[in-house]
């Protein structure tokens, strides 16, 4: 049996600034900090974090007057600074900077006139947070072909904006399906599909003609994850998201000769490196190679609150 491994995985450069941001409050501020939401979705950094001191948060109502909290990577809607003010908090914004582009764009847009359609999956932290942007019902959300036929008509300019984490290939087609309705939209040609969203699912689509089972190393309520394991169904590789080790079985290999692996934007690479020796143990493998499709340089610098050299 032969393994490959999909190159670039794992963190990118906005989860492993939001992570660090955690640390380095809780070394500057103390325990505990508190975080809204998950800091990213990943449940063992996010029990790694409550062990270090972080107290995580789904409303700012749970934490005390005066207290430091930290928005998650995903970003959160105008409101939810207006209520961090009120309540006197300290805030330490964890926001990806992708994220806080795409919040800019919609309010430049609405500034100019537009209406703004957002391509998104109702209900994800980072979609709740970019809509909140605007004044309730300014942005119109759709997730498919199917929802761009049934956008309310308006004389206005329309520009578009997307998830980061969405399939490229699935946003490609929303996004010609809005330019052959309103030719005269704005956007970005691919939409706002994050560097490593994108290079995430080249890695997965190269590797998978290469590969009978494909493994997604993510937690469930992870949207990247989702995308990468739909995507080598779509290559026609049966693909499995797991959380950890513990969701593998022998089982799971029957008649398997090539497995390629890959990991989530959110998912510490420990994570890959013990299903790697799980499979050592149970299963000759002859073969483990790393295919890269591209090297990531991008790096994203800490705010001046948390950075020690300012």
């Amino acid at each position: 049996m032969k393994c490959i491994l999909a190159t670039p995985r794992g963190f990118c450069a906005g989860v492993e600034r939001a992570i660090l941001m955690v640390e380095k409050s809780i070394e500057k501020f103390g325990k505990p900090v508190y975080v809204r939401h998950e800091i990213v979705h990943n449940r063992f950094v996010v029990d790694g974090l409550r062990k270090a001191g972080a107290i995580f948060v789904e409303n700012l109502s749970e934490v005390p007057a005066g207290a430091v909290v930290i928005f998650s990577a995903h970003g959160v809607g105008k409101d939810t600074y207006e209520s961090a003010k009120k309540l006197h908090l300290k805030v330490i914004d964890a926001t990806c900077p992708i994220v806080q582009s795409v919040h800019k764009s919609a309010i430049k847009y609405a500034k100019s006139g537009c209406s703004v359609v957002l391509i998104g999956h109702r209900g994800h932290t980072e979609i709740d947070g970019t809509l909140g942007q605007l004044p309730h019902g300014e942005m119109h959300l759709i997730s498919s072909i199917t929802d761009v036929k049934k956008l309310p008509p308006t004389e206005k300019n329309i520009a578009y904006l997307t998830q980061t984490t969405l399939s490229t290939e699935e946003t490609a087609g929303i996004i010609s399906a809005l330019k052959e309705r309103y030719p005269g939209i704005q956007g970005s040609r691919t939409g706002n599909v994050c560097y490593a969203t994108t290079n995430r699912q080249s890695a997965v689509r190269s590797i998978c003609k290469k590969v009978d089972l494909l493994l997604i190393v993510g937690s469930k309520n992870s949207s990247n994850s989702n995308r990468l394991r739909e995507l080598g169904e779509e290559q026609n590789v049966r693909s499995i998201l797991v959380d950890s080790v513990k969701d593998l079985n022998k089982g799971m290999f029957a008649g398997v000769d090539s497995i390629g692996i890959s990991s989530g934007a959110s998912a510490p690479e420990y994570l890959v490196l013990e299903i790697i020796n799980w499979l050592k143990e149970h299963f000759n493998l002859d073969e483990i190679k790393e295919e890269q499709t591209v090297k990531e340089m991008t790096k994203f610098p800490l705010p001046p609150e948390l950075d020690a050299r300012t």
